[in-house]
């Protein structure tokens, strides 16, 4: 079975509810261990364009804001049901929900 790192950045007063909503979905199952993930502290960038509406910063002005980094993992088939579980958590009106295959030897 194909497996997927999931990388999301969030700002840190929603990481516990985009926590919930990733392992609702199925992520983060390792094993026998349910649950799985790591947070930890980065600093995002972005300036928002004309016509966005940005939760955080302003339309055309470069902005940097502390976030925190949430990885965890999931099957190729729940992909799609963990992107729209996170996105409908996430405050971001643009959230970027990544997901890189894992190489399994």
């Amino acid at each position: 079975m194909a497996r997927l790192k999931i990388e999301i950045a969030v700002p840190e007063s929603h990481v516990e509810a985009v926590i919930d909503a990733l392992h609702g979905a199925g992520a983060g199952r390792v094993g026998a261990y349910v649950r799985c993930s790591s947070v930890w502290r980065a600093t995002g960038s972005w300036q928002p364009l004309p016509g966005s509406q940005p939760y955080d910063g302003e339309v055309g002005v470069m902005r940097h804001s502390e976030e925190c980094r949430i990885e965890s993992v999931c099957d190729v088939e729940q992909a799609a049901a963990v992107q729209r579980a996170v996105r409908a958590a996430h405050p971001y009106e643009e959230a970027a929900v990544h997901f890189l295959p894992l190489y399994g030897p």
